[in-house]
């Protein structure tokens, strides 16, 4: 544990990306088998313990602090994990730290009624260093600026492997990764998964420059509109059928309308979007909102009437795998052949091909990006005819244009303290609109929420300004006299019944703080019911 603990300090006060890659590959290398593989699994996300969670530590440390003394304490941290392990009185007894693997182990075979005396005994016998770990553990979240990306890219350095191969098969592994580190320490071959219906890593597109623009040839490059939806990927093969996200989350238990229309082998990349028949009767669909989308998004289960109201569907975009046939190595154009051939076999249900979009010079490009907002799609795929399908991001091949974004100047309403480096910061900033007829009449209603979109140097403004203007509290949160203008920027707007002002924005980000702008002329919430239209 104490190994681990080191490790978990050790990155959260080193902020460089290649500092924290070189503390990864010493603890990989350095540390046994099975703690390099529990410490890869926390890192990653791969860890979950039911019967251990949040509230079962804020019970036992309200138990042993005054619970007014914890939460004031908590309120000025801002994370739980580094409050516990700093402010946790030990009792002096015979309890000995445990081992990595002797936490994870015991916290998976234990219950409700026997974790809580589990973590007692571990916090009582371990340091602040050790404790954070330890909850960190628990609680998940462990915010040390380490992707899942970055972990893997460690350990293709520590043992000279190719990045790509560990993420070809990354999703057919199970924690404490001991085939992964077999093989990266030449004890055993490759993992063998080509026979599951495992995720295979995406490949992604880069914004688009204006120098990439100048630079493009239009004969070498092929369009395809870029839907406001979710990228999934479809995975069927051997009687299973997965849909992954693009970081590899299982949701075919979200969307079994779709899982049901997967009865073919192949592994297909895709948007997953919510679309109706055409109101005109053809026999297209008509793409719904993003925000029909997430009513279906982050449930558990999915009621019958969810279905019925909220269809899922599939645009697809490219075939990864047809039967045991990887397509991948071949071009763009190469696969789209297939996935075209393949679509006209299969046809399968719920799903439709995303089109190509016509273009001869990059002049054309700009007409098509222009149009998008006015037909609810978020902008242009750009992708090379010639290109393989490459997991990652590589520079070139496949570019994003999206449309400009909506702008609306807005009024800060609450500010609520952030979470790591940012826990002694108000940065989560809560903004609303005028609803009168004019800027300035009528009351303030909240719109959105947003904690991104603005310097450190702004932050430590904004900071100072809402501890100087805080007119009440709760919580964690501070309400503020209406005074600064916020312009935020927004990628489109939708009706919402969930919130007050009965519009939801998507995406938002603080564009521009307004310290010269007065409240009473900002934006009214007509103005933002406007912009339904153009979202």
């Amino acid at each position: 544990m104490k190994a681990f603990a080191q490790l978990m300090e050790a990155l959260v006060f080193t902020p460089q990306r290649n500092g924290k890659l070189r503390l990864l590959v010493d603890y990989f290398t350095a540390e046994p088998d099975p703690d390099r593989g529990w410490a890869l699994a926390a890192l990653t996300g791969g860890l979950s313990f039911p019967a251990a969670k949040a509230g079962l530590v804020r019970g036992l440390v309200e138990q042993r602090v005054d619970p007014l003394l914890f939460r004031w304490s908590y309120d000025y941290v801002g994370d739980l994990a580094e409050t516990v392990s700093l402010i946790w009185p030990p009792r002096p007894g015979p309890d000995r730290p445990p081992e990595l693997s002797e936490v994870v182990d015991a916290l998976a075979d234990a219950s409700r009624s026997t974790a809580p005396g589990l973590v007692e005994r571990w916090l009582d016998a371990l340091g602040p260093p050790e404790r954070f770990a330890l909850l960190k553990l628990i609680t998940g979240g462990f915010r040390v600026g380490v992707s899942a990306r970055l972990a893997k890219t460690a350990l293709a350095q520590a043992f000279d492997q190719d990045l790509g191969e560990i993420e070809e098969i990354w999703h057919g592994l199970t924690p404490p990764f001991t085939e992964l580190f077999d093989w990266l320490t030449g004890g055993a071959g490759r993992p063998v998964i080509d026979d599951r219906a495992v995720f295979r890593p995406l490949m992604l597109a880069n914004p688009l420059e204006d120098a990439d623009l100048d630079r493009l040839d239009p004969a070498a490059y092929r369009a395809e509109w870029k839907w406001d939806g979710i990228r999934v990927q479809l995975a069927a093969s051997g009687g299973e059928r997965r849909i992954y996200s693009r970081t590899g989350d299982d949701l075919s238990s979200v969307f079994p309308d779709i899982a049901e229309a997967m009865g073919f082998d192949a592994v297909l990349d895709g948007e997953l979007l919510v679309a109706r028949p055409a109101e005109d009767g053809d026999a297209g669909v008509t793409v719904a909102p993003f925000n029909d989308l997430q009513q279906r998004l982050n449930r558990k289960t999915v009621s019958a009437k969810m279905l019925r109201d909220f269809p899922a569907w599939v645009r697809l975009y490219d075939l990864l795998f047809d039967r045991s046939d990887d397509l991948r190595p071949l071009s763009f154009d190469r696969r789209r052949q297939h996935l075209e051939a393949w679509f006209d076999r299969v046809r399968p249900a719920r799903m439709d091909l995303s089109a190509l979009v016509p273009f001869d010079r990059t002049e054309d490009l700009h007409g098509l990006r222009d149009g998008a907002r006015a037909a609810a799609i978020e902008g242009l795929m750009l992708k090379r005819g010639d290109s393989p399908y490459l997991a990652g991001r590589p520079k070139g091949p496949w570019f994003k244009w999206k449309r400009d974004p909506l702008i609306l100047d807005t009024v800060l309403l609450y500010a609520q303290r952030g979470h790591g480096k940012r826990s002694s910061f108000y940065s989560d900033f809560t903004f609303g609109a005028w609803t009168g007829d004019r800027a300035g009449e009528g009351e303030l209603v909240p719109v959105g929420k947003a904690y991104f979109g603005f310097t450190d140097e702004e932050l430590a403004r904004l900071d100072t300004w809402i501890r100087a203007n805080t007119k009440d509290r709760f919580g964690p949160v501070r309400a503020v006299t209406p005074a600064l203008v916020l312009e935020v920027a927004f990628d489109s707007v939708h009706r919402s019944t969930r919130h007050k002002s009965g519009v939801a924005m998507r995406f938002p980000r603080i564009h521009r703080i307004r310290w010269d702008k007065p409240a009473e002329e900002a934006d009214r919430l007509a103005t933002l019911e406007a912009m339904i239209v153009l979202g």
